[in-house]
């Protein structure tokens, strides 16, 4: 699969990917091709995007073209060839949960059905009987979202989940450790327990340290839903474990091409495909977002909490898949193997295959492993 479209290549990008006896590399794409522009003055994805025109600086730094990395080769610091890793590294990775009404209705079913899916079809007619779409159309925050909050209250309804989807604060977690994530190509990880889970399609902003947004990607970020089920608390071991988190490919610059406006219209589609046959097809429009992204950037950063590196934010995603895939009433879940495929027009294409955490390639290149490599490339 074609990971730009010649529309794209035109916009301004950032990227990172791993050169064999070189260390991680910050890229960017010039008349079709990879130019590695690593460099003293900014030898991370994080310094670029601290600058006050990273735009130009992409577009302007001396470099060296380079081939792309095998789409589909499984990125890793320990392949014998190139590779795509995740565009961020020293960031934060952050994520906004139940940001969209019907996402946010099902992680509702997910709490009533305790993680068990078998549960899922009953509490969903349920909530949908009370509910329906009345939901789709409420500012979070606003009074009418409080008096939609007294009606379900009074139906013994209410749940944590709808007092972050329409309530005045929204829910924000750290997703993944700075340099965990995985690239385009990279194996996801599913924890061993889970036997309920789902892909996560998202548009992903990038942050500086002063809660300017420069940029978005796209990412991925993969929803253990029975462990989450279970209890809220599970947050953690739900949403972070190994290779749980794939964002890319690479991070689009905000430039004349490609605006916040494009991010607030975009649609992203999601393509999995199983070793058994089975195709699930999704979308996500995020017009349909409950909150604005600039008032989500507002809610992670400022006098209450700063980012020194800046951070990456999943703005959360529209899609909760419940299409049977085994036994009726089982809903969908992952199967090892699977191919999941992201995709949004301007932002080109995330593809990952579906693994055991257990079985991805473990995380072993952390930030000590990163300061003696660029010290050794006399970079820092």
């Amino acid at each position: 699969m074609t990971m730009f479209s010649d529309e794209e290549t035109t916009g301004a990008w950032i990227g990172r990917i791993w050169r064999p006896g070189i260390g991680p590399s910050v890229v960017t794409l010039r008349d079709g091709k990879l130019v590695d522009i690593t460099s003293r003055s900014a030898p991370t994805a994080r310094d670029v995007l601290e600058m006050d025109d990273p735009v130009a600086h992409v577009r302007n730094s001396e470099g060296e073209a380079i081939g792309f990395p095998d789409a589909d080769r499984g990125a890793s610091e320990q392949s014998d060839g190139l590779s795509w890793l995740a565009p961020c590294d020293l960031q934060a990775v952050k994520a906004c949960g139940v940001t969209f009404a019907q996402s946010m209705v099902e992680r509702v079913i997910e709490e009533q059905a305790a993680g068990d899916p078998t549960k899922a079809d009953v509490v969903r007619s349920r909530v949908h009987k009370i509910v329906g779409n009345s939901l789709n159309e409420i500012v979070a925050g606003s009074e009418k979202a409080t008096q939609v909050k007294q009606e379900l209250v009074a139906e013994g309804l209410w749940s944590q989940y709808l007092e972050v989807g329409i309530g005045p604060d929204a829910e924000v977690f750290s997703k993944a450790q700075p340099l965990s994530s995985v690239g385009t190509g990279a194996e996801i990880g599913l924890h061993p327990v889970s036997t309920w889970n789902n892909p996560e399609p998202e548009i992903v902003l990038a942050v500086n340290s002063k809660g300017a947004c420069q940029g978005a990607t796209l990412g991925n970020d993969v929803n253990l839903r029975d462990v989450e089920g279970r209890s809220a608390l599970l947050l953690p071991m739900a949403k972070d474990n190994n290779a749980s988190c794939a964002i890319g490919p690479m991070i689009r610059l905000f430039d004349e091409t490609y605006s916040m406006d494009d991010v607030r219209s975009a649609e992203l589609n999601l393509h999995v495909e199983g070793e058994d046959g089975f195709v699930l097809e999704g979308w996500s429009l995020m017009s349909e977002i409950s909150r604005d992204p600039l008032d989500l950037i507002a809610q992670v950063i400022g006098r209450h909490h700063q980012y020194p590196d800046g951070f990456v934010l999943f703005l959360g995603t529209l899609f909760a898949p419940i299409e049977d895939r085994d036994e009726p009433g089982q809903g969908f879940t992952h199967k090892l193997g699977d191919q999941v495929t992201i995709s949004s027009k301007g932002l080109g294409v995330l593809q990952n295959t579906v693994r055991l955490s257990t079985e991805c390639p473990p995380w072993e290149f952390g930030l000590a492993d990163l300061m003696r490599n660029l010290a050794a490339r006399n970079l820092v």
